[in-house]
């Protein structure tokens, strides 16, 4: 029993050590081994790999990629006009040595990006124009049919684009991460917009414009609707004359039927139209307040001679 006891104390002691010398590099994994805090070698194949136990330490960063993203900062365009720029990139650590002596963990690693990208980003972005920064190429706007009338807005000549503009970024910051272990993969601009003076006076533009078409269209069809109403009353006008035309053809014929029915009924017996008319004529000129002078052999008293009181 006596026996067993160191036997069990010694085995524990192998398994301490052994837990403690031995570590694990993952796939997505690299480790640097320090001694007393000083880095002194690598390991960025995956495997089983032993250490000094208790003086040597494994430090794990990862392999894969890592994101970046930057705060959104007002920069002015080469033409002046101030934009807020947000970016992002993807970086990964490809010496981890050089990365354990410089920055020492991702946190600084992080700052340090923020400080080359950003300085990158502002230094690129205010050597062009704004048109460069928002445009790829000169391709033709076809977003919208243009309307009779309408010209369409000549931009300005694109000679870099955004593309350009990105690879400069990436070309600025990429030399100055390498010696912090640091690859760049990719940097990219997630967004662009205007400052809150620039945009309020962007949208005051864009409404001026979209009210001065409206008014436009606004008064094409009120001219249009004057050209309707003119054609209309231009057409009522030429109903009625026709209507009319018509209408005095009717009854002029009917005048002459009946001037025809009553020459007929008429000289039938002479004598009765003849003393028919001069009751009219009896009629419509003489009344109470009348007085005419005639003479006893005057046409126009002939019927007036035969009444007796």
């Amino acid at each position: 029993m006596n026996q067993i006891k160191p036997l069990i104390v010694a085995l524990a002691i192998l398994v301490i050590l052994f837990a403690s010398s031995a570590y694990v590099v993952d796939e997505t994994e690299q480790v640097v081994i320090t001694q007393f805090g000083k880095p002194v070698s690598a390991k960025v194949e995956p495997g089983l790999y032993f250490k000094v136990p208790f003086i040597q330490n494994a430090n794990y960063f990862p392999k894969n990629l890592l994101a970046w993203d930057s705060d959104p900062g007002q920069i002015p365009t080469l033409d002046k006009t101030f934009i807020y720029v947000n970016t992002f990139a993807r970086w990964k650590i490809v010496d981890p040595l050089k990365f354990f002596e410089t920055v020492n963990n991702h946190r600084s690693a992080l700052t340090r990006l923020d400080d080359i990208i950003d300085a990158a980003v502002r230094n690129t972005i205010s050597s062009f124009s704004l048109i460069e920064t928002v445009r790829l190429t000169n391709r033709t706007l076809d977003t919208f049919e243009l309307r009779e009338g309408e010209t369409r807005v000549n931009l300005p000549t694109v000679t870099a684009g955004r593309q350009q503009i990105v690879n400069d970024i990436f070309m600025q910051a990429q030399p100055k991460l390498e010696e912090f272990g640091i690859q760049l993969m990719d940097v990219k601009i997630k967004r662009l917009n205007y400052i809150e003076e620039v945009r309020r006076s962007v949208y005051g533009r864009m409404i001026a414009e979209r009210k001065q078409i409206a008014e436009k269209f606004r008064s094409e069809g009120q001219g249009e609707a004057r050209k309707i109403e003119g054609e209309l009353e231009r057409e009522l006008k030429r109903i009625d004359s026709e209507a009319y035309r018509i209408a005095e053809e009717i009854k002029g014929k009917a005048d002459g039927e009946a001037a025809r029915i009553y020459a007929e009924a008429y000289n039938n017996n002479p004598e009765f139209y003849s003393f028919l008319k001069s009751l009219e004529i009896y009629k419509t000129s003489l009344d109470k307040n009348s007085s005419l002078i005639l003479s006893t052999d005057s046409e126009f008293f002939k019927y007036l001679k035969g009444f007796k009181e």
